[in-house]
């Protein structure tokens, strides 16, 4: 697998579990027990972010690939 091609992949990869968060963080309140509630949000928030910080890592080297083309 080309550079580009694993790129795209993870990004694509991301994208998809990002749609499957916005599915979970929703459906916390519907638990109904406070306790496990207050435990599951920082966990959400923590993948998240997580998350966020591999794409920009994987932006981060596609632009630098980019940029020794010029």
């Amino acid at each position: 697998m080309e550079r580009p091609d694993a790129i795209q992949q993870i990004r694509d990869a991301c994208r998809d579990i990002a749609r499957l968060m916005m599915k979970i963080h929703p459906a916390i309140p519907h638990l109904a027990d406070k306790e496990t509630q207050d435990d599951c949000y920082p966990i959400l928030h923590r993948i998240t972010v997580e998350l966020e910080s591999l794409k920009k890592r994987i932006g981060k080297l596609e632009r630098s690939d980019d940029s020794s083309i010029l």
